[in-house]
């Protein structure tokens, strides 16, 4: 070969690595072991560029693990269940198991042309029944524990598609595929008791300390510890065995400046009303539409009902507090009843502005008040106010000290009690929707809901067995529809009964296949054995849009398998280290159509500024890829026109991993060239004829042996744009260096040792072309060596009077008295002292002379 041909050597090198199983994990001694895994992607059916980032990322860490002596176990599976399935299959035909697992063959049929050092023996699909079997155990395991339980509860329903929804599905306050406006709705749901690991989950967030600070903050709030105060306000007169109005407050400072108490619609008391009063109910109704996300009820029209009650306040019986239900106010939050104190929070404030209710201000600025008030004064908890009402007189207090003050002061006269609570809410996983994980219960008239027996297990999904497919087209659960598939026979007392139609949230699934791939063909969800040798995940790696839900959901589930037998002690935090890493960005492309709308353009349609046609396009600023806005490339067309390697290596080098990147063709044509020239220079050695220059040979392997310092703190510490940095340079060093053959043959060896994690094929091409011993990709990672670090000499530079003039070349351990003598016999300080004697000379060995004239 002639030069260098990407798709030549990455077919046949990935073959070579096949017929050796260099990454088939499995139990060996004397190793130690490295679990490193990416976020499994959904089979969407085209892989995009921030997918050959994220893998190409673990691949690094894999791959160095490799050639530093572990053990590594690097998966790879599909998060494939879910409603996107579901909705391809209503909107052109088939079957989502179908559409399912043609998009999984077609990515990994993208995927391995990148040369990712996976064990595919392991991989699975979460929508194997072999899988979501699985699931199934060990969800009447976590049954059996009382991990799992059912009760009413309020969801997210979308009236059309006629199913639960959660909260990331609802977007401003309509269902994400349907466009409808969601209602919350009182349905039977399964639970997960996620709530009583509270304070636990919280706790152990301390011990993660190669988490990225963000996401561990993120976790923090999500789980939301506070201490308020819990108490109630009497009803004036009560109203129907209504006596009294339970409220949690994390402001309990604020309450003398309460306005009116406010209620969930789902509240018992607005059920009461509800039943009695067409004029509630109606309120009730479109109160319960939108979203249930904190965001949804902040951005929805503040909205509220009088319900003629009134409630008397616990240190001031003679006033009297109307009582409002009110859309913005969640059963699921506290008591779902609050006070209002609109000086001091800027959604009671725009209530009270609209329902035309009192403003009472109870602390103010230490600069003074501002009256009347236009929004909110809301300081920090940190922050220090002086109060004119309430419990702290006039003192100057901050939020915390006067919140401790008042839970004091309520306790002491009887009112009430200091209580901590959670913002974590209990995981709520029934989906009413086919193409999930089956719940394995069933429901039988004389013995109630009743646990399926392990023996039948799975529970699968019906296909069209009966030759009848199913229409995906009607709204609703097609489970619930099936002719056959809902009944069944009670595993407790062998009478007739129907099976559970409800399946799993499919962050069900994602919670725990990490756990699975530790021994992806066993008979039980896990082998001890196996999850004891290989857990914790060393490295886990994916975007920050998971940093909450997945891994607090991911690690409930790991504490909830240790409890169940599933997992050992060491792994109930199952991630060791987390990285996330950043988007990968491209420019969009768009002209404007008759009507003046966005119409968008794929990149390989636009040369120069213009379309085909002549046309020129509006450029917008680079943003993250989008089938929507076309600003997507296909890692297939850039494989095909420059190879795997270069896109691996593009990726990598131009942005830290942490921060987003964006493709251009000019930066990927800037790699493809750079790889050529490596082995080119590479192919020029091999073919060199030898020439001994011992000052040149030593010279090229200390920089060598730096190369292999830097590289390997890069790749260590995920600096992998700055160990790449240091390997443009070194091959320029060896493009430039006099060195004879044999140490160019050694660096250009170790030059493709450190390139091979991020270009794989390229390094094995120039190892076997200059002599290594089998494979890069299984030869142990360079060693630098320490004495090498260090130079013979060191340069320094002159400066006189500040500015620099001039440098010297001397000895790295050289005598500050014989430094300072080679300075002054410098042609530049000579000229500069024109006979004289400096004033001074600072001499910082290893840094600088300084001449003061």
């Amino acid at each position: 070969m002639s030069r260098y041909s990407a798709a030549e050597i990455e077919a046949k090198w990935q073959q070579a690595w096949d017929q050796a199983g260099i990454f088939k994990a499995a139990r060996e001694g004397g190793k130690p072991k490295y679990y490193v895994l990416e976020m499994f992607p959904y089979p969407s059916g085209r892989i995009h560029m921030g997918h050959v980032r994220n893998y190409t990322m673990g691949d690094v860490v894999a791959r160095y693990k490799i050639a530093t002596g572990h053990n590594v176990l690097h998966p790879m599976g599909w998060d494939a269940f879910g409603m996107p399935a579901e909705n391809a299959a209503m909107a052109i035909g088939g079957h989502p198991k179908d559409w399912t697992y043609q998009n999984i063959a077609d990515m990994r049929a993208q995927m391995k042309p990148l040369g990712l050092s996976i064990d595919w023996s392991r991989e699975f699909a979460t929508c194997d029944p072999e899988y979501y079997g699985q699931q199934q155990a060990l969800f009447l395991d976590m049954l059996a524990e009382g991990l799992v339980y059912r009760k009413n509860a309020v969801v997210n329903w979308d009236p059309v598609d006629m199913t639960v929804l959660a909260n990331e599905q609802v977007i401003d306050g309509k269902g994400w595929r349907s466009g409808a406006e969601v209602e919350r709705r009182e349905l039977t749901q399964w639970f997960f008791r996620i709530s009583d690991m509270a304070e636990e989950l919280l706790e152990a967030l301390d011990g993660l300390e190669n988490w990225p600070a963000k996401v561990r903050l993120m976790q923090e709030n999500w789980i939301g510890k506070s201490r308020g105060l819990q108490f109630a306000f009497g009803l004036v007169d009560g109203f129907d065995g209504h006596d009294r109005v339970e409220v949690y407050t994390t402001r309990p400072d604020t309450l003398m400046g309460a306005s009116f108490v406010g209620i969930s619609p789902d509240h018992p008391l607005a059920k009461t009303l509800e039943r009695d009063r067409e004029d509630v109910a109606t309120f009730c109704v479109e109160a319960r539409k939108g979203g249930t996300t904190a965001e949804a009820i902040e951005k929805a029209e503040k909205m509220g009902f009088d319900t003629g009650l009134r409630a008397r306040h616990p240190f001031d019986t003679s006033c009297e507090l109307p009582v409002y239900i009110a859309n913005f106010i969640l059963m699921d939050y506290g008591t779902g009843a609050i006070f209002g104190c609109p000086a001091h929070d800027q959604r009671d404030f725009e209530f009270a502005t609209k329902y035309e209710l009192p403003i009472i201000p109870v602390f103010e600025p230490l600069d003074g008040g501002a009256e009347p008030l236009s929004e909110a004064f809301v300081p920090a908890k940190s922050e220090k106010t002086r109060f004119v009402r309430g419990f702290a007189g006039d003192e100057e207090q901050t939020g915390e000290a006067a919140v401790s003050a008042a839970i004091e002061f309520c306790e002491a006269n009887g009112v009430g009690q200091g209580v901590t609570k959670f913002r974590l809410r209990d995981w709520g996983l029934s989906r009413q929707r086919y193409w999930g994980c089956p719940i394995p219960v069933v429901h039988c008239e004389a013995c109630g809901v009743v646990p399926e027996a392990k023996e039948n297990l799975p529970v699968q999904l019906p296909y069209d067995e009966d030759g009848t497919p199913i229409d995906f087209s009607v709204p609703g659960n097609p489970l619930d529809r099936h002719p056959t598939w809902r009944d069944c026979t009670c595993p407790a007392c062998g009478a007739p009964a129907t099976r559970e139609t409800d399946t799993m949230d499919t962050f069900v699934d994602s919670s725990w296949y990490y756990a699975r791939f530790t021994a992806p063909h066993a008979a039980t969800p896990t082998d001890m054995a196996e999850a004891e040798y290989w857990m914790n995940v060393d490295q886990y790696i994916g975007g920050i849009e998971h940093a909450i839900l997945h891994l607090l959901y991911s690690r409930f589930f790991a504490r909830a398998m240790h409890i169940t037998g599933h997992l050992p002690k060491k792994a109930i935090e199952p991630f060791n280290a987390l990285f996330t890493q950043g988007m990968v960005t491209h420019e969009i492309y768009q002209t404007r159509d008759a009507s003046d709308r966005p119409v968008y353009h794929l990149p390989e349609e636009v040369s120069d500024g213009k379309l085909a046609d002549g046309t020129p396009v509006e450029i917008i600023p680079s943003a993250k890829m989008s089938k929507s806005k076309k600003n997507v490339v296909d890692p297939a067309s850039i494989i095909s026109a420059y190879g795997a390697d270069t896109a691996r290596w593009f990726v990598l080098s131009d942005s830290p991993p942490e921060r987003d990147v964006e493709w251009t063709a000019s930066g990927a044509e800037a790699a493809s060239k750079h790889l050529a020239r490596v082995w080119r220079i590479a192919s020029e050695i091999a073919n060199a004829s030898e020439a001994a220059t011992p000052e040149a040979d030593e010279a090229l392997l200390r920089e060598m042996h730096k190369a292999v310092d830097e590289v390997t703190k890069g790749v260590e510490s995920f600096g992998f744009n700055a160990a790449i940095a240091r390997l443009y340079a070194f091959t320029n060093t060896l493009a430039r260096s006099n060195a004879g053959k044999a140490a160019k043959t050694k660096a250009t060896l170790t030059l493709a040792q450190l390139m091979s994690p991020m270009t794989p094929h390229l390094s094995e091409d120039i190892w076997a072309m200059l002599g290594g011993t089998g494979l890069v990709a299984t030869a142990p990672w360079p060693v630098a060596d320490p004495a090498m670090l260090v130079d013979e000499n060191v340069t320094l530079p002159i400066q006189i009077n500040g500015k620099r003039r001039a440098e010297i070349s001397v000895p790295h351990d050289m005598p500050k008295s014989e430094v300072e003598k080679i300075a002054l016999a410098h042609d530049a300080v000579v000229k500069a002292l024109d006979g004289a004697q400096p004033k001074k000379v600072i001499v910082v060995p290893g840094r600088i002379v300084n001449v003061v004239i």
